[in-house]
């Protein structure tokens, strides 16, 4: 059973909140549309590079999307 993350809510047209366990290295992001993704093996300065990016949306798309990185839907 997947444990819920503790998420932070974030100011984005598209995302609702985002957490991050760095000891599993693992991104949880919940989108308004109510889908929530986990993306694995994330560095903790591409989360923090997330979390201070003008456009959460943008960036998640940018560096973690389009960087490979494997996900799956929770």
């Amino acid at each position: 059973m997947t444990t819920i993350m503790e998420r932070q809510f974030v100011s984005s047209s598209h995302i609702l909140s985002i957490g991050y366990d760095p000891s599993s290295m693992t991104l949880e992001v919940e989108f308004k549309t109510g889908a929530v993704y986990q993306y694995y093996d994330i560095p903790q300065s591409l989360y923090d590079g997330l979390m201070s990016a003008d456009s959460h949306g943008k960036y998640l798309d940018a560096y973690i999307k389009k960087g490979g990185y494997r996900y799956s839907q929770v």
